[in-house]
């Protein structure tokens, strides 16, 4: 497998086991009235920093944020988006490499 593409999808894995975290982190503090919460921009905000996948795995996981239309609909729309961004960077890296061999 390419290494760019491994260091792509490593660096996507901790991005979203992080969205999911939060996402567990959030459920438990919604728990207590008195918590401060995480705001739902940040939430979104991680959704589009490539965490998509992990805020939607933690919205079924947990039953958090379910009833949000706006979640619903806009976490699988930023899963698209997140998924063409890295398909662009991996074809960009690639032909990074590969004038770096033709040079």
């Amino acid at each position: 497998m390419n290494k760019g593409l491994l260091i792509i999808l490593g660096i996507f894995m901790v991005i979203n086991f992080m969205a999911f975290l939060i996402m567990l982190w959030d459920k438990n503090k919604s728990k207590n009235w008195n918590n401060k919460r995480i705001s739902e921009g940040l939430l979104f905000f991680m959704a589009t920093c490539f965490g998509s996948i992990g805020v939607y795995a933690g919205m079924f996981v947990f039953r958090h944020k379910t009833q949000k239309w706006y979640f619903l609909m806009g976490i699988p729309l930023l899963m698209i988006q997140n998924i063409a961004l890295i398909y662009l960077i991996f074809l960009l890296i690639n032909r990074i490499v590969a004038q770096r061999v033709v040079l």
